[in-house]
């Protein structure tokens, strides 16, 4: 097996344990579905109507609209995250789940494309719910929000990838606590979900644009707005490459820990 071939996954093989994910979460519908939607769907109620009122409209758009954008790019960020942190910790160290997996004719590469796909498609129904809220309560001015799925899709696959290393590196729940406080809450804070990125001091508005929920808010924002796009290609080129670098050195660092 040669350097290049160790990172790439066989599509099928991925597609079983994205399949088995999904039917393990099926039976936990219900409560996942009010957690990672519950969370921003008060948002856009809390803050789209409570604060809008004494906003009104931030950078030409209802306040309402500027915070529906932001809080799908930072919901699929937290879904993908959480999920690729404590819920692949739990199927690879308490569960022993990989183990049993590896057994079979899969490869690492393939458990953890699977689990990528499996983190993107959480983030998709998530996001496509709180879309669809957006909708209902006037957030939404485009019919190119449509648009925003793949998006969302691609950001879910942005931030897996990153949150897998983690949970590589990982000797309990507790270390996760690290990657939320030190990024995750940052990124939230900072990227231009709640306020313009414009509105930061220059140096942290260079800084931000290193941060991967900045360039997926970007493109949510004009999606949902009906506003211009600009620099799609750098959002795009940027969530992938997080998506890519993160899912290979995931791939080399969970190797190690469970084959070696």
């Amino acid at each position: 097996m040669n350097r290049v071939t160790i990172f790439l996954p066989q599509f099928r093989s991925a597609l079983q344990v994205w399949r088995r994910n999904g039917l393990v979460w099926r039976r936990l519908l219900g409560p996942s579905l009010v957690i990672n939607f519950g969370e921003p769907f008060l948002y856009l109620l809390g803050l789209g109507y409570g604060l809008g009122l004494f906003i009104g409209e931030m950078m030409h758009m209802p306040y309402l609209t500027f915070l529906a954008s932001g809080i799908l790019a930072s919901s699929a960020m937290n879904t993908a995250s959480f999920e690729a942190m404590f819920s692949v910790y739990t199927r690879m160290v308490p569960q022993r789940t990989y183990e049993a997996i590896l057994a079979t004719p899969v490869e690492v590469q393939d458990v953890l494309a699977g689990e990528m796909l499996w983190c993107a498609t959480k983030c998709l129904i998530n996001g496509s719910a709180i879309l669809i809220v957006a909708t209902l309560l006037g957030a939404v001015h485009d019919w190119r929000a449509v648009f925003a799925i793949p998006v969302i899709f691609l950001t879910g696959l942005c931030f897996a990838g990153p949150a897998m290393i983690m949970t590589a590196r990982a000797q309990g729940y507790d270390f996760f606590n690290y990657y939320v406080t030190l990024l995750l809450t940052p990124m939230f804070i900072l990227s231009g979900v709640f306020y313009p990125v414009s509105s930061l001091p220059s140096w942290l508005q260079t800084a931000v644009q290193v941060l991967p929920l900045a360039h997926a808010v970007d493109l949510l924002r004009p999606l949902v707005s009906g506003r211009p796009l600009s620099n799609v290609a750098l959002h795009l080129a940027v969530l992938a490459a997080y998506a890519l670098v993160g899912f290979a050195i995931a791939v080399c660092l969970i190797r190690r820990r469970l084959l070696v």
